[in-house]
């Protein structure tokens, strides 16, 4: 295949969030020049199990094709990947190229893969246990590390954080599943206290409003959190603001930038898993309509924040603008949001003057320039 880049990209898996993977990667894999770039697709069902599809040199056509592309090729096992890590007691030099003999044994292709793109939404992919896994295969990889994935999937720890960075946040309260189950009249009376009705209750450790419910009374707050505890077991519960929401893409290594900021005007009582995948009536205005200096103030915000968590590639920042006093509010920072043609992150880098197949391009190099910089770092002391 000449020069080309070969990109392993890695999507479905276990979480609530598989089928917008899919979607995901779909779009993904839509876009690529495959004048420069060989694709890879690695499957992952939801039961877990890894598949390997054939090498792509054009587009998938179809969620279905991608879908059963992959799962009607053989299985990928990675339990050879650990035991490389494990002769004789002692790590042997890793590379690429070993890592990928394991990843492609069972598909029946050589070649190694330069960088892997993982699409995986929610737990098991989007929370640092997949980054972990290309950490330990000494393997380049696009978007945030292992502490940063693991810090924006948790939004309690995601909260403590910009909180201590200083970033304003909307009042929250959270607990552990056993924690409700011993005394739910506690944190009942404590959410309605600190923070009132209407409320929202979230999954701790999920995305793409997955298990998001809005409540207004108290039948419903225990109803919402009945659902939520059904995708994590923690629960945040977040007070009700009255604001316009805003977001914020933000791309790079040590240097992130920020695009335009985008708005959303959601077409369902507020911005749920159908407004953003299903039904596309969501409206998005890009830019957002804003005063220059809370334009400003939105994107130095959203690096801060970027930074806070110690992030890399990309990562999407979600604002409110309360509507009482014109105050911004940090809502979350995902580090791997939506591609799909619905999705934010493109459609502001795009008004910024990025398209989506040069978006693609720069985050392949910052995968790589990031792996570059970590091969830099030793991890022994010889003169000892």
């Amino acid at each position: 295949m000449g020069n080309k880049i070969r990109v392993g990209i890695v999507y479905g898996g276990k979480s609530g969030e598989h089928e917008v993977s899919l979607l995901t990667a779909l779009a993904v894999m839509k876009e690529f020049d495959y004048a420069q770039y060989e694709i890879k697709p690695f499957y992952i069902t939801q039961q877990g199990e890894w598949k390997a599809g054939a090498a792509l040199n054009a587009p998938p056509e179809s969620v279905e094709t991608l879908r059963q592309g992959s799962a009607s090729s053989s299985s990928s096992s990675l339990a050879p990947l650990f035991s490389m890590l494990d002769r004789g007691g002692k790590a042997p030099e890793a590379s690429i190229r070993s890592h990928n003999e394991v990843m492609q044994a069972n598909a029946g292709h050589e070649a190694p893969i330069d960088v892997m793109f993982p699409l995986l939404h929610g737990t098991y992919g989007e929370d640092g246990t997949i980054q972990g896994l290309f950490e330990m295969a000494n393997i380049p990889y696009v978007g945030a590390g292992v502490l940063a994935s693991a810090v924006g999937m948790d939004k309690v720890m995601m909260k403590k954080v910009l909180q201590h960075e200083g970033l304003p946040q909307c009042a929250f309260r959270y607990f552990t599943r056993s924690q409700w189950q011993n005394d739910p009249a506690f944190h009942i009376a404590e959410c309605e206290v600190a923070l009132g009705y209407p409320c929202f209750v979230k999954p701790a450790n999920l995305g793409s409003s997955v298990g998001v419910s809005k409540a207004r009374n108290r039948e419903e707050l225990e109803q919402a959190v009945q659902y939520a505890l059904r995708f994590d077991r923690k629960v945040i519960v977040e007070e009700f603001v009255d604001a316009r929401e805003i977001e914020v893409a933000v791309l790079g290594n040590d240097e992130p930038e920020a695009s335009v900021p985008g708005e959303i005007a959601s077409s369902n009582e507020f911005y749920d898993y159908k407004a953003k995948y299903i039904d596309g009536k969501s409206a998005m205005i890009i830019p957002a309509e804003l005063p220059q200096e809370k334009t400003e103030a939105v994107r130095d915000m959203a690096v801060r924040a970027f930074r806070a968590v110690d992030g890399t590639g990309l990562a999407r920042v979600d604002f409110f603008l309360r509507k009482e006093d014109q105050a911004l509010l940090i809502n979350e920072l995902n580090t791997l949001p939506g591609f799909t043609p619905f999705s934010m992150y493109p459609l502001m880098w795009k008004e910024s003057g990025l398209p989506y197949k040069e978006l693609l391009a720069k985050l392949i190099g910052l995968a790589l320039e990031r792996h570059r910089e970590k091969e830099l770092i030793q991890y022994s002391d010889e003169s000892l």
